[in-house]
């Protein structure tokens, strides 16, 4: 008889290769000023670094469902785990070319590991805690920018920024290591000889198509991505140039958004398994966030403490609903297709990811000021927000 894998310990590891996955994403963009300060590479391949991750994400993401069908989704998490580690190892290279192989390779890892760690998650979550579940392991995410944030500065100005990425890249390769004694209990239902081919590609599209209802979702997550980069984005510089606040203000308020988005996803997740109606919490959030950027344009003049706390709730919703999402997405797909499922979802998502900082930029050229831009993104937000409190009903428990 096998034994029950339980729930803490799959959230545990799916929540701490979550927190690795995105420490090793930041990692270029934290040590920029270093890498370039030795290496003259410019700022600018920032940019490209981040759109060329969640490019691969979004079409390797496609394959996970065969590959978590195949190998099972905490053998697929540990080599998503060493291909970030392969990825932050390359950019001690220092080279156009390494860095940009670098960013498929950690695309390559972060695109299968929410449907892998969906899928594992599904099976052991009961349906009653199914969000709290998901959203715990979504904090990973803020979690592990704050780590990379709080450790890897230090440790670049004591021993240099290479050893910061080695760091990095020895913690993703340690964790999937540590990984391995789980699998004889979370990998029991994997199927060795299922096929993975090029018509592996076309099976979250199929699911997708098969699943109407939950197009008001998707679309939703695609406006949400936008304006959660965007704030991420752009923050800083909104504060600094428009607003007269000094760096260190600025950089107070989008830490503030970054812990609020962490609180964000635990309540955000409560709140839908207790009161039943996920959708009606994404479609608050939207509405949330939405509203926080509009009256963000307007809030030049108020005293610090009101505009911290407007930045907190802003953050709280643009960062929170992941987990929500994820959740219900999982809930709704045909059972055996929930890593399928999920793909064909974030591959929605990470498109909001890409299109929403270019767009915000073309505005910001176009002479729009930060405020008006930041009020344009939020509007497909606010209305998708208010599309899904109209169309709510209570899920089945």
């Amino acid at each position: 008889m096998r034994a029950s894998p339980g729930v803490v310990i799959p959230v545990a590891a799916m929540l701490a290769a979550q927190a690795f996955l995105s420490m090793a994403t930041v990692t270029l963009p934290i040590l920029a000023p270093a890498v370039a300060a030795e290496t003259g590479l410019a700022f600018s391949l920032l940019g490209l670094f981040v759109a060329l991750i969640y490019a691969s994400s979004m079409g390797c993401g496609l394959v996970s469902g065969a590959l978590v069908r195949r190998w099972g989704a905490l053998r697929l998490s540990q080599l998503c785990l060493l291909a970030a580690s392969a990825g932050v190892g390359l950019l001690a290279t220092a080279h156009v070319g390494g860095v940009a192989a670098a960013a498929v390779l950690m695309g390559l890892g972060y695109g299968p590991l929410n449907p892998a760690s969906s899928h594992l998650l599904n099976r052991v979550a009961p349906p009653h805690r199914r969000s709290r579940i998901f959203s715990l392991k979504q904090t990973g995410v803020p979690v592990g920018a704050l780590l990379a944030g709080a450790l890897l500065p230090p440790l670049a100005s004591w021993s240099g920024w290479r050893s910061a990425v080695w760091a990095v890249c020895g913690a993703c390769a340690l964790l999937a290591l540590l990984l391995q004694p789980l699998r004889a209990t979370l990998d029991t239902d994997r199927e060795p000889h299922a096929r993975v081919g090029l018509d592996s590609l076309a099976e979250p599209l199929h699911v997708a198509l098969g699943d109407r209802a939950g197009r008001p979702l998707a679309l939703a997550s695609f406006s949400y991505a936008a304006l959660q980069l965007c704030l991420g984005t752009y923050l800083v510089t909104f504060l600094t140039t428009q607003n007269g606040y000094t760096l260190v203000e600025a950089g107070l308020a989008l830490a503030v958004t970054q812990a609020a988005g962490i609180a964000g996803r635990l309540l955000s997740g409560h709140v839908a398994d207790r009161s039943g109606h996920p959708r009606r919490v994404m479609g608050a959030m939207g509405c949330l966030m939405g509203g926080c950027a509009i009256v963000s344009a307007f809030a030049s003049a108020w005293p610090a403490p009101m505009l911290l706390l407007l930045y907190g709730v802003f953050g709280a919703s643009a960062i929170g609903w992941n987990g929500v999402y994820l959740a219900e997405v999982a809930r709704r797909a045909p059972a055996g297709a929930v890593s399928a499922a999920t793909a064909a979802a974030l591959f929605v998502t990470f498109a909001g990811v890409l299109a929403g900082p270019p767009v915000f930029a073309l505005m910001i050229e176009a002479g729009m000021g930060y405020d008006t831009a930041f009020a344009a993104v939020a509007l497909p937000a606010l209305l998708c927000g208010l599309t899904l409190l109209h169309g709510a009903r209570p899920q089945s428990r």
